[in-house]
């Protein structure tokens, strides 16, 4: 049983090719990804030939423009293509998070040579790409991050360390945030990203143990006088860091939003089946009111989250700012997620108590979108300082 993820109306319309491309990677996903994940996740396996096989399928390319990339699609396709791989295994849409915003961050904010150099490869996926951002003692206080990169002479001088950084084994490139400028008042002034790849004094030094979200490595990074060019700084200034990361931070929400979606769409479409074929008292346990009132919650609460997302992604489509609207995606769609996997757990019993199903993997995967991104309590300050800033007394 699949689904449909009805977008809501003519507003969140796809084009004819968007449509055939979010049908091609469901179509990867039911015959490719479901019948291996759970055996994959329960090993903490690398998925390799599945991440082969989505760059088979374009899929690092679909937020790089051309000319850079042979196809670029709306952020509402996106969208549903990521809630597809997270139905049918979060950790490949976590797979390719980072890396698109990244390509994001490239293509409004980089040079010209940065673009030239980065984009192509990582259409592809030759070239795969995540961003570090968070510190072992920073967490959601980004400003207070200690990561510092000191001019010498014709170099920078990277020291720091950055955690829980998705995909930092595989990842040949990295958007790291860090100080360029130490005395900067306000802090975020001092502020840059620096695009850095693998080299001396750069260390993966460990894989993070993860409750969920297996398969796909997060790690501690370590910087010990690593060098970079001074034409790293992601558009040739200093200082402007933080307002690209906070833009690119609306794709990453967006794109948490949509991994929500693909969990709480398996739990849900997993639980109808199970309600249509188990029986208890003589009848489906569908008909036995507390389990229909779970499913029809459960499938209340995921098409609201999805008009969120994609309401998110069509402003972002538009030019429009949506670090808000992103943000009440992020925090619906993965509080929802969170509560529709719990309930699934709820209507299989014992049975969503076991490794065998599919269904324990969702509750535990859930949690990630509600603290990554920025927590949902971060959300929510987001959400209301753009409140009172849109409608000033």
């Amino acid at each position: 049983m699949r689904l449909e993820p009805e977008g809501g109306g003519a507003v969140f319309t796809l084009s004819d090719e968007e449509r055939a491309i979010v049908e091609v990677v469901a179509d990867f996903v039911d015959k490719e990804v479901r019948p291996v994940a759970r055996d994959l996740e329960h090993a903490g396996a690398y998925p390799a030939r599945l991440i082969d096989r989505m760059k088979e399928l374009g899929v690092f390319g679909l937020a790089v423009p051309e000319p850079y990339g042979d196809v670029s699609v709306s952020k509402a396709c996106y969208a549903l293509v990521t809630e597809e791989l997270a139905r049918g295994w979060m950790t490949l849409a976590g797979a390719f998070g980072g890396h698109t915003v990244v390509s994001h961050l490239l293509a409004v904010y980089g040079t010209e040579e940065q673009k030239a150099r980065y984009l192509p490869r990582m259409a592809t996926g030759e070239l795969r790409a995540t961003m570090a951002l968070t510190e072992p003692s920073g967490g959601s206080d980004l400003q207070a991050m200690s990561t510092t990169a000191r001019r010498d002479g014709d170099r920078y001088r990277v020291d720091g360390a950055k955690m829980w950084i998705t995909n930092a084994r595989t990842s040949g490139l990295i958007a790291l945030m860090c100080k360029t400028d130490l005395s900067a008042s306000p802090r975020h002034k001092g502020i840059s990203i620096l695009l850095v790849e693998k080299g001396p004094g750069l260390t993966v030094s460990r894989d993070l143990p993860k409750l969920g979200y297996k398969g796909v490595e997060s790690c501690e990074l370590s910087f010990d006088g690593y060098e970079a060019p001074l034409d790293a700084v992601l558009g040739g200034a200093e200082g402007r860091g933080f307002a690209q990361m906070m833009r690119g931070l609306e794709v990453g929400r967006i794109q948490v939003a949509a991994r929500a979606l693909g969990v709480g769409r398996a739990a849900l479409e997993d639980s109808l089946r199970y309600a249509q074929q188990r029986e208890a008292f003589g009848k489906p346990i569908w008909q036995h009111q507390s389990i229909g009132n779970y499913l029809a919650d459960m499938a209340t609460q995921l098409r609201a989250a999805r008009l969120l997302t994609l309401d998110a992604a069509e402003r972002l489509d538009a030019g429009e700012r949506c670090d808000m609207e992103a943000g009440m995606a992020k925090l619906y769609a993965s509080e929802a997620a969170m509560q529709i996997a719990l309930n699934a757990v709820r209507i299989h019993g014992a049975a969503g108590y076991s490794t065998e199903f599919d269904v324990e993997r969702y509750f535990r995967d859930a949690p990630l979108m509600i603290v990554g991104e920025g927590t949902n309590e971060i959300q929510r300050n987001v959400i209301v300082r753009q409140l009172v800033e849109r409608d000033r007394i």
